[in-house]
């Protein structure tokens, strides 16, 4: 267990150093910004990168929506899951940590640190409705790809690209709607460096990827599940 909680932990670290790191310093960085395309490249390549390196340690979820689905799927231990979930969440806050030290390492401030936000504080503008459909839609799909591409059915040696190009696709979308959470850890770490409206709008992103995750579970479980 305690091999699982640190390839949770490193893993979710990288996931949030990469792909918020790549949002907050290189986005639109002067002549030379990655944007939008750039930020989800950076998000697809952590996942696809870690779960080939850590994946047969833990199952590289990095992400308690992810678990919270497996474990519906019925393909995770319930055991587990509170374990993997701590690993997660603190590995997020550890890398935001560590990108709160270099972003202001230049006498910067962190600005919106690539929380995630609706209405005011939504990248487009868009409505808390837009913000709870997208997060729970996209996170939907997003499990029924992992728990797909890890089906003992699907081909082997490729679960890692067909998730690391699902996120980049994910936050293609819906980076301009939420700037993409689909995570409650990579949220949660975000939101309590930046506080105040970034706190009073987690609830969504805690909980939006969690019916998204659970609702995919189900559905796998029901209509494609090997009987």
């Amino acid at each position: 267990m305690i091999k699982k909680f640190s390839a949770e932990f490193i893993g979710t670290f990288w996931l949030v150093l990469g792909g918020c790191g790549s949002a907050v310093l290189a986005a639109t960085f002067p002549g030379v910004g990655i944007g939008f395309v750039g930020v989800s490249m950076a998000f697809g390549l952590t996942v696809l990168t870690i779960v080939y390196a850590l994946g047969h340690i833990s199952g590289a979820h990095l992400n308690p929506a992810v678990s919270v689905g497996l474990w519906m799927s019925g393909r995770f231990n319930a055991k587990e899951l509170l374990p993997y979930i701590i690993a997660q969440v603190l590995g997020g806050i550890a890398a935001a940590a560590v990108l709160y030290v270099i972003v202001t390492g230049n006498g910067s401030e962190i600005g919106s640190f690539a929380a995630n936000g609706y209405g005011d504080h939504s990248p487009g503008g868009y409505s808390l409705l837009a913000a709870l459909v997208c997060e729970v839609v996209m996170t939907f799909m997003f499990l029924l790809i992992i728990i797909g591409a890890t089906d003992e059915r699907a081909p082997k040696g490729f679960a890692g690209l067909a998730i690391g190009l699902a996120l980049t696709l994910i936050h293609l979308i819906s980076i301009p709607v939420t700037n993409t959470s689909v995570n409650p850890a990579r949220s949660i770490s975000q939101a309590i460096f930046v506080g105040d409206w970034a706190l009073s709008q987690l609830w969504l992103f805690i909980l939006a990827p969690l019916v998204g995750a659970a609702l995919a579970g189900i559905v796998y479980k029901l209509v494609f599940q090997k009987n």
